[in-house]
């Protein structure tokens, strides 16, 4: 069992995020995880855990990669992470109004669909009983 200050093997990181190994390369070749290496180990630090924390949560919000990945160096600002705060609710509001927007799309299709199911059902009706009265 690991601890939080135990640096984690690639293996523990994909249980424990319910991630592939290929993601976690993938996340460290676009400069988002930068685990510690140990000739072709790789173990991941508590940062990187924190870092990947976000960038899955950043990923279900709607954020693009570049998106996260430049709010993740606002971290290391010197001004207690006001900027990276700023950023990071000026982006969610913007995804916020997109998702919003395509919910509305959604609920719009989903009740023209019901719609044509229900007259699909009677016209489905009325044809078999046409075809049985004949």
């Amino acid at each position: 069992m690991t601890t939080p200050t135990t640096n984690l093997t690639i293996r523990e990181m994909c249980d424990t995020f319910d991630v592939t190994p290929r993601t976690l390369r993938f996340y460290e070749s676009k400069e988002l995880l930068f685990p510690v290496r140990d000739g072709t180990k790789r173990y991941f630090t508590k940062r990187d855990r924190a870092r990947l924390k976000l960038i899955l949560r950043g990923k279900r919000f709607g954020f693009s990669l570049e998106e996260i990945r430049q709010l993740l160096e606002l971290y290391d600002m010197e001004d207690q992470k006001t900027t990276q705060l700023a950023k990071t609710f000026e982006l969610a509001q913007v995804h916020l109004a997109e998702m919003e927007a395509q919910k509305a799309e959604l609920e719009e299709a989903i009740s023209e669909l019901k719609i044509q199911i229900d007259w699909g059902a009677k016209e489905l009706e009325r044809l078999k009983k046409q075809t049985s009265a004949a």
